[in-house]
This record gives C-alpha cells, sequence and structure tokens, in this order.
C-alpha cells in the first residue's frame, strides 16, 4: 500500500527530515487507493441551461459562485428534512415522497407547488424508463 505526505506550507522544504516536529502535526497521511473527493460544484451546470432558457446571455463569476451557494445550501435543507421525515415515520431510506414533503415545507407558495409538478413529472418518467 503505497502512502504519500501532504504537507500545508512546505514551500522550499524537499525532504520529510527538514521538516520541524511542530510541522509534523501539520501532515495530511494519504492513501492513493481511496476514493480523493473535490468539493462539488454546481457551476458547470448553471451555464447550460442559461444557454437553453436565454442563448446569448451569460453569468460572472460572482453570479456563479452566489448560484452555487444556493443550490448546496437548498440541497442541504431538503437532505436535513427529509432525514427528519424518515426518522419521523420509522425508516431508514428517504423516498422520493419524503423529498417531496420537504420541498413542500420549504418552499414557499407558487414556487413550492411548480417545484412539486416538475418534480413528479421527473420521477414519473424516471420510473417508466427503469
Amino acid at each position: 500500500m503505497f502512502l504519500f505526505y501532504l504537507l500545508v506550507n512546505m514551500s522550499d522544504k524537499s525532504d520529510l527530515s527538514e521538516v520541524e516536529e511542530s510541522d509534523r502535526s501539520k501532515l495530511i497521511k494519504t492513501n492513493t487507493k481511496e476514493k480523493v473527493l473535490f468539493p462539488q460544484s454546481f457551476a458547470t451546470y448553471f451555464p447550460r441551461v442559461l444557454r437553453q432558457v436565454h442563448t446569448g446571455l451569460s453569468l460572472s463569476h460572482e453570479a456563479l459562485n452566489i448560484m452555487d451557494s444556493f443550490v448546496d445550501d437548498m440541497f442541504e435543507r431538503i437532505a436535513e428534512e427529509a432525514g427528519c421525515l424518515t426518522r419521523s415515520s420509522k425508516r431508514c431510506t428517504i423516498m422520493s415522497e419524503d423529498i417531496q414533503t420537504a420541498v413542500c415545507l420549504l418552499l414557499p407558495g407558487e414556487i413550492g407547488s411548480y417545484a412539486m409538478s416538475e418534480a413528479t413529472k421527473l420521477v414519473i418518467r424516471y420510473n417508466t424508463h427503469r
């Protein structure tokens, strides 16, 4: 099993023997066979969707970051609420009904009903092509 070491702020030190004892606490031991998880970003999808809806428009980098943080936040809220609903019904698996109920609880008014109708269409399409 091959292990490699990554040192935070190891700028000009080429060998581990040159690293001081206090800096050794900053070493991170990593297994190369483990899957490295990168931070997930939805920023690659926003220009694609925008191109389908409004051709010729683009988003700035700051707007992409804002949209990405918004989608991440909503995803976390929906997943947390669906998990609570699953636990309250004494199940171990989040089902599509839990996610739909969580969306109804979190999104107010017309946007919630629109999200519900779109999600219902997509779930039906998924189940027919499965």
